[in-house]
């Protein structure tokens, strides 16, 4: 304001009376033009110093938003991972399946997206319910049993019953039964295929499964689709089990129970909450964007005994269930030639995953079938 102000840059006279010619009108006429002035000049320094103070305020808040504090109890990471093993698998049309290697702020080493059983020979495979990917387009739930083999029932218990489970997964999944591996993907991503599981067991018995949403930016959750270069993929997973003499023993619904322990992308680590053992980013942005190689990612550390019978998954969320036409289901053959199965009016089974079937990325869910 002073530099307005300032009297050595101002050569106004209020009381010009030594001049002949004025006369008392006009000197009065040139006092009130110069107050004019003043005035004007004041006003404008007033609304230079406001608007100096308001962009001030605007730049703190900018760098208020930037900075952003996380005190659940995952570890965080940002950023795009190291690719550790290319192309687990290859289909003619489907995405990559790289996995990757992150390190945590805490130190931590974080598989992404997950830390599976893929390679792992004595993690027996599923059989194909439809998988284009190896050209088994089976169009009806007899074809595909026709062509299990039988040698590829697990034995559990000896005396057992012989249990059949399909099932359909956004993207891969990896299946126990009392702690034992049953079935795994054979396509970690796309295309999306389906999958028969057949074990020998006796009742009551514990289902557990890894299920897993894949990536193509490892370590951010997001794959190029719909017009983004990093779009949120969508996660997902429908199964039906059924008894030797074709009776429904368990269907996927809200009984059975989901945790996450992957979740991404996340752009601001404060759309996060924890209550107890819920894990939520519900009030997180799910639109991803054009880059997202600052994006972070939140993991946690699965417990070691969670497939197995005794563990206590008690405090464990119920599965949130989603519809076919959330997951988008409706033109795949690998589910819609099979809807008899899956969507049988008495049993109607659900599409499961944890709260958030769009940003949580690694799952685990159990159940138990009496």
């Amino acid at each position: 304001m002073e530099a307005f102000l300032n009297p050595t840059r101002l050569s106004l006279k209020i009381n010009n009376t030594k001049s002949p010619t004025n006369s008392v009108t006009e000197i009065k006429k040139q006092n009130i033009q110069t107050m004019k002035h003043i005035l004007n000049l004041a006003i404008v320094a007033l609304l230079v110093a406001s608007c100096a103070e308001n962009k001030s305020k605007t730049k703190a808040l900018a760098n208020n938003s930037e900075t952003t504090t996380y005190s659940g109890t995952a570890s965080v990471t940002q950023g795009i991972a190291t690719t550790i093993t290319e192309d687990l698998y290859t289909c003619e049309r489907g995405r990559k399946t790289d996995v990757g290697e992150i390190t945590s702020t805490d130190g931590k080493k974080w598989t992404v997206p997950a830390k599976t059983n893929y390679t792992n020979d004595d993690f027996p495979f599923s059989e194909d319910l439809f998988n284009s990917c190896e050209g088994n387009n089976y169009k009806t739930l007899e074809e595909a049993l026709s062509n299990f083999d039988d040698s590829k029932i697990v034995d559990i218990d000896e005396d057992g019953e012989i249990f059949t489970a399909y099932i359909f997964a956004d993207n891969y999944f990896e299946m126990y039964v009392n702690g034992t591996p049953v079935g795994k993907d054979k396509v970690p991503f796309t295309e999306f295929n389906s999958s028969i599981v057949k074990f020998k067991v006796q009742k009551p018995f514990t289902i557990a499964m890894k299920l897993v949403d894949w990536e193509e930016h490892l370590g951010v959750g997001c794959e190029a689709n719909r017009g983004k270069p990093f779009h949120n993929g969508d996660g997902g997973m429908v199964a039906v089990i059924k008894d030797k003499q074709n009776k429904t023993v368990a269907i996927t619904n809200k009984d059975w129970k989901a945790q996450t322990f992957y979740t991404a992308p996340i752009k601001d680590l404060s759309c996060v909450s924890e209550e107890g053992n819920y894990r939520y980013s519900k009030n997180c942005d799910t639109q991803g964007g054009q880059d997202g190689t600052s994006f972070y990612a939140l993991h946690w550390e699965l417990p070691t005994n969670w497939m197995h019978t005794d563990f206590d998954d008690s405090n464990w969320p119920n599965a949130t269930t989603f519809t076919n036409k959330t997951i988008g289901v409706d033109n795949k053959p690998s589910y819609t030639n099979f809807t008899s199965i899956f969507d049988a009016a008495e049993n109607d089974a659900d599409f499961i995953w944890s709260t958030n079937v769009v940003l949580d990325n690694e799952v685990l869910v159990r159940y138990t079938v009496k």
